[in-house]
């Protein structure tokens, strides 16, 4: 398991455009969420332990977040050719199992991984309704074996900031877990 931090892209950078499919091969495009009061971006994947330590969590948020009007999308851009469990037939399962509200999406050419500048997962962005950076970084401090219970409050305070109309903090810490399982020769030549 490869411990990889996020690449922190800058505060107010334009949340680059997307149309991915989900599990069941729905076109879903970040300009569905044009009326949101909000928009958080997770690169995820189905079996990295770090996203499997936060799954529960993370489907009480997504559902959390959809009462409040925040869209929110999972973006899965590992290579399902390598890591079949990250397929998208297996996303569908999981989707089902934890419950999932919000689309999950298959990034298979990683294009979309590398606008982001993604680096891991889960790797966490929240955009505002103008769709600008307010914040990237962890969902929490909690990490498979550190004892620390998942709460989401990194994020959570980030979304709460974001719909009173007050300042997202600048004090972001990136999020960890592990690297985007990238195609052979995709890699990202830098970020």
């Amino acid at each position: 398991m490869s411990l990889t931090p996020s690449t922190m892209l800058p505060i107010g950078t334009a949340a680059p455009d997307f149309s991915l499919p989900n599990s069941e091969g729905k076109t879903v495009s970040s300009k569905d969420f044009k009326n949101a009061k909000g928009l958080v971006v997770v690169f995820m994947c189905n079996h990295c332990p770090y996203v499997v330590h936060i799954q529960k969590d993370l489907a009480r948020f997504g559902k959390e977040m959809g009462t409040k009007g925040v869209a929110m999308v999972g973006i899965n851009s590992n290579d399902a050719k390598n890591y079949p469990e990250d397929s998208p037939k297996m996303m569908a399962k999981v989707a089902k199992e934890m419950g999932y509200t919000f689309p999950y999406l298959f990034d298979a050419t990683q294009e979309v991984a590398k606008a982001y500048q993604a680096a891991c997962t889960p790797d966490f962005f929240l955009f505002d309704k103008d769709l600008r950076l307010v914040y990237r970084g962890q969902f929490d401090e909690s990490r498979p074996g550190n004892n620390k219970p998942v709460t989401g409050n990194d994020l959570r305070k980030a979304v709460d900031h974001l719909l009173a109309g007050s300042p997202v903090s600048p004090d972001q810490r990136p999020s960890v877990g592990c690297n985007i399982k990238w195609k052979r020769g995709n890699e990202p030549v830098c970020f």
